[in-house]
């Protein structure tokens, strides 16, 4: 049997919570999977059509993540568990090392959650806590030597694995279609609307670009806190029919207009103490055969092979967006690198991702 205790987990979206899912439903070809989460509005619905057994923890944050902890360690110590897994820091922090003892533990690592001075109070909290785990899991090489700086030991790379492609409905590709038209070319973002990743530079760029490509048109898939900003922007630059700013859609919706696409633009920057891990929409856009932008500060070029599967450009720079998409652009490059992408998503499949995990064993 295998255990999960996750901070992020389904029906809440978001990448760490389908990389959980991801996780959980690949290691259930190798055995039973017991899976402790978050409770949400939505986790009763969810459950009862989840192959997994789950067991949800609500109450206030502060006490939770205890209660959490002590179910844990009670499941460990009247069970034969084969491994055990965390995706935070925090999710092992208070489970002792003597009753991680009875398995192999493993505990995932991204960039920002470990983002703390060396030497300050959360900095060796980090340190204290994966020193517990067998293995400490970064998701890509980036992270692995961003964490060894911070003091961080023995770390292990493996990419985050992924769900897609998904079969598409038709009513969904209807949909897409409506949104697009008969625009070309057509870019697409999915993710949080956050400041690292560069909704805004992208927007500006697609203005420059409508005279070479006056039939252009961008959606954005996503809500967060750049949403008014970008509002703003469209209308500044006069770009209502040319932008879609989709700030909710259903997971058919969402693949339906990212498999009708062109080309997948999200060149991330650092911001604050934000910067991207990995980047798993990269590998979700290839599963459908496009290229992506990505940007060239954290782990994007384990996602992206610059010149293969699409380009890394600096996403604070306006005109290296633009030249970049101009390139992706031109002569339809972007056929050959969305070919390229689909042939390198298949390396990311959970079937091979998980037997990584399992070799560690």
């Amino acid at each position: 049997m295998f255990l999960i205790s996750t901070r992020n987990f389904p029906p809440e979206l978001g990448g760490m919570q389908n990389l959980m899912e991801g996780l959980s439903n690949a290691l259930l070809n190798h055995g039973p999977v017991k899976v402790f989460a978050e409770s949400h509005n939505e986790s009763e619905s969810y459950d009862q059509t989840s192959n997994l057994s789950i067991k949800r923890v609500s109450g206030l944050k502060i006490f939770r993540k205890y209660r959490k902890a002590n179910l844990v360690k009670e499941f460990l110590l009247l069970n034969e568990i084969r491994a055990c897994f965390f995706d935070h820091w925090k999710s092992i922090e208070n489970i002792e090392k003597n009753i991680l003892e009875k398995t192999k533990s493993f505990c995932l690592i991204h960039s920002k959650e470990i983002n703390h001075p060396v030497g300050s109070s959360l900095n060796k909290r980090v340190l204290n806590a994966l020193a517990k785990a067998d293995h400490v899991i970064a998701n890509s090489k980036f992270t692995k030597e961003f964490a060894m700086k911070l003091g961080v030991k023995n770390v292990t790379v493996i990419n985050p694995g992924c769900n897609y492609p998904l079969p598409i409905n038709e009513e969904a590709k209807k949909f897409a279609k409506k949104i697009y038209g008969n625009a070309l070319p057509k870019l697409i973002t999915i993710s949080r609307l956050d400041a690292r990743k560069s909704h805004q530079n992208i927007l500006m760029t697609v203005k420059n670009l409508l005279p070479k490509f006056p039939n252009l048109k961008y959606v954005s898939i996503g809500d967060g806190d750049e949403k008014g900003n970008l509002l703003r922007l469209r209308k500044e630059l006069d770009l209502e029919n040319n932008v879609e700013l989709l700030f909710k859609s259903t997971e058919q919706e969402k693949v339906a207009l990212l498999e009708q696409s062109n080309v997948f633009v999200m060149p991330s920057v650092i911001y604050k103490k934000s910067v991207e891990g990995f980047g798993i929409a990269y590998i979700e856009a290839a599963s459908y055969g496009k290229p992506s932008i990505g940007g060239i500060y954290g782990g994007e070029s384990d996602a992206v092979k610059s010149g293969q599967t699409g380009y890394l450009c600096n996403g604070n720079d306006l005109n290296a967006i633009y030249e970049t998409l101009l390139k992706t652009l031109a002569n339809d490059h972007y056929l050959e690198l969305g070919a390229n992408a689909l042939e390198f998503s298949k390396d990311f499949s959970w079937e091979k991702i998980v037997k990584k995990y399992i070799s560690l064993i």
